[in-house]
């Protein structure tokens, strides 16, 4: 599975705190080689349409949206608002 990320979502990840930073290059270069590791729990959230998630330390989640054989990152933030996201998408 190839991945990118947009824009947004990169100006998103710059503004978090160093540490979050550091847990999310980690997480993306274990989805580079594994993406299904349990540690990530990366799943689908959206049976319509094709919204994916995946773990970024405890309190953080990413999302993504697979097209082909890419997920497009657009997303990265804390666990409430992730929450409050993907129930805004169904």
């Amino acid at each position: 599975m190839k991945s990118s990320t947009t824009q947004r979502f990169r100006e998103r990840l710059a503004a978090l705190p160093e540490r979050i930073q550091r847990e999310a290059r980690e997480s993306y270069r274990l989805f580079l080689t594994a993406p299904h590791s349990s540690s990530l729990r990366f799943k689908r959230v959206n049976r319509k349409r094709p919204y994916y998630s995946a773990r970024v330390g405890r309190n953080y989640r990413v999302l993504g949206m697979l097209e082909d054989v890419t997920i497009n990152w657009f997303w990265i933030g804390p666990h409430d608002e992730y929450d409050r996201l993907v129930a805004a998408l169904n």
